[in-house]
């Protein structure tokens, strides 16, 4: 196996310190995503960017996890699943919904279920999703803005989902709490709702 370092802020190239340094501010420790993000100081940018620009979406903080969440899932990434479990509860998207997301089941809320299912249908089908699928996401309430939101949320994803596959960047400690622990399906595809 291929082996990636997570860099610390000394062992960092000296481009990605600083955002190592804001992260650490950020969230009072260096994530490891980061820290696997910081051999190559654009990626880390591209990132750090991204993630931030979710803050000024219209979509609300837990409409915005739910969208993580579902891309994580639909990527089968674990650490990420995990992670946004732990920020969409602290966004207070309802627990039914998060565990549907989690589990591959339909999600008991209408419109989070048309905003979870259009974000892994655009993952799935990379974009060409089809007029009735972005019908039925205006349907739910969602707006033209929305589609290119869940666009851009997808796009931070796949950066960090891909990373982690790839780096097999190392849990948090956080993430030994049993009420996040998530494993990606078996068949490497999660099932489909």
């Amino acid at each position: 196996m291929t082996s990636f370092p997570v860099h610390t802020l000394a062992t960092a190239p000296e481009a990605s310190r600083e955002r190592l340094d804001a992260g650490r501010k950020a969230w009072g420790f260096v994530p490891n995503l980061q820290g696997s993000l910081a051999e190559s100081p654009v990626a880390l940018e591209a990132y750090d960017t991204l993630f931030a620009l979710a803050a000024k979406m219209t979509l609300a903080p837990a409409e915005r996890q739910i969208v993580f969440l579902a891309v994580s899932v639909e990527n089968g990434c674990e650490y990420c699943a995990m992670g946004h479990t732990y920020l969409a509860r602290a966004a207070k998207a309802p627990e039914a919904a998060i565990e549907a997301v989690r589990d591959g089941r339909v999600v008991p809320d209408d419109r989070l279920q048309a905003l979870r299912a259009f974000a892994q249908a655009v993952v799935r089908e990379r974009g060409h999703v089809g007029d009735a699928a972005v019908e039925a996401f205006f349907a739910a309430g969602f707006t033209r803005e929305n589609v290119f939101e869940v666009v851009t949320i997808i796009a931070t994803k796949t950066i960090s989902n891909y990373v982690n596959h790839i780096a097999h960047t190392p849990k948090e400690s956080f993430m030994s709490d049993p009420a996040l622990a998530w494993s990606a399906p078996k068949s490497g595809r999660p099932l489909a709702a």
